[in-house]
């Protein structure tokens, strides 16, 4: 999807026949405009702004109006301004940096529009001006997966030795921060010999990510295992290690892509977070309905994303995207 306005959606929810007659009647029609991160860059934002249309074109209550940022902050502060001109009843954000789009969120709250922060939350100093946020607790996902690579190291007998590697998400992207740190924090706790050698910033890219592994592939003669952001990044990382023959490395990601899972099959990379980008746009789409219902949502509206590896994979279809 491109930059510019699309044209307005109608959309459904989960809600009773009875009821979204009583809320049409309420309310009218609920004009709910989206500003997303960049649905280019990965399959994963591709996917849910799909989903995210079905569900609004599902419902005949909603009209929505669907913009993405393309990465670019300053665009999606514009775009923020934009929906508040249009008088959204609602604005859902994806937030192209946590800090940067503080301000469009506070005047969209000044200006009596709720916000719902959806998939990668803001920085914390603009909690008072958001509603909700619907996605995934990107800091349990990372927590998640240093558990998923200390349990391996301790089956492989190399939990008092290993030394890996990480490629993090975009800089300054609050899912990037909180999966590192998530993943640092609980690290140490379940195998405090682990040593994590280095990190650097993959930017939800596969082809920079193969870079980046390759890098530190020359730096360090010794690498047990590498801990990504993504199954995106990951795979590139896989990618360059197969390329140099560095074979026995242990690849663990933080959301499992169609990529990652064949990767996981293949036998070639050992586990992940296993998130549904179609749950994430409907959960971002139903709060958003919520908070105009005066319902009693959690500021904090997580939905659950388990471990996924070669063991448990059975247990889950491959991702969409």
């Amino acid at each position: 999807m491109n930059t510019t306005l699309k044209a307005a959606l109608v959309a459904t929810t989960a809600l009773a026949a009875s009821a979204t007659g009583v809320l049409a009647e309420a309310h009218g029609k609920m004009k709910i405009g989206i500003t997303q991160n960049n649905v280019g860059v990965d399959s994963y934002q591709t996917t849910y702004e799909k989903a995210f249309i079905e569900a609004a074109n599902a419902n005949e209550n909603v009209e929505a109006v669907v913009l993405d940022a393309g990465g670019d902050v300053a665009r999606q502060i514009a775009q923020v301004e934009d929906l508040i001109q249009q008088q959204v009843d609602a604005i859902i954000i994806w937030p192209t940096n946590g800090e940067a789009v503080i301000p469009a969120v506070r005047k969209a709250q000044k200006a009596g529009i709720p916000v719902i922060v959806t998939n990668s939350n803001i920085a914390e100093e603009g909690f008072d001006f958001v509603a909700s946020f619907s996605g995934p607790d990107n800091i349990t996902q990372g927590a998640r997966a240093a558990e998923i690579m200390c349990d391996k190291f301790k089956d492989m007998g190399i939990a008092d030795s290993a030394q890996i590697v990480q490629i993090s998400g975009q800089p300054g992207y609050t899912t990037a921060i909180e999966r590192a740190k998530g993943f640092e924090d609980r690290l140490p706790e379940v195998c405090p010999d682990v040593k994590l050698v280095e990190t650097q910033p993959g930017d939800w890219n596969r082809e920079k990510s193969q870079k980046v592994m390759e890098a530190f592939l020359v730096k360090y003669d010794k690498i047990d295992g590498v801990y990504a952001g993504d199954d995106n990044m990951g795979v590139g990382a896989l990618n360059a290690a197969k390329a140099a023959g560095r074979d026995g490395i242990i690849f663990v990601g933080a959301t499992n892509f169609a990529v990652g899972y064949e990767a996981m099959e293949a036998g070639d990379y050992w586990g992940s977070i296993y998130q549904s980008p179609v749950d994430d746009a409907k959960a971002a789409l139903q709060t958003a309905i919520d908070v105009l219902d005066k319902k009693d949502v959690p500021f904090l509206n997580y939905f659950d994303t388990p471990k996924i590896t070669q063991d448990n994979m059975d247990q889950f279809t491959k991702p969409v995207f």
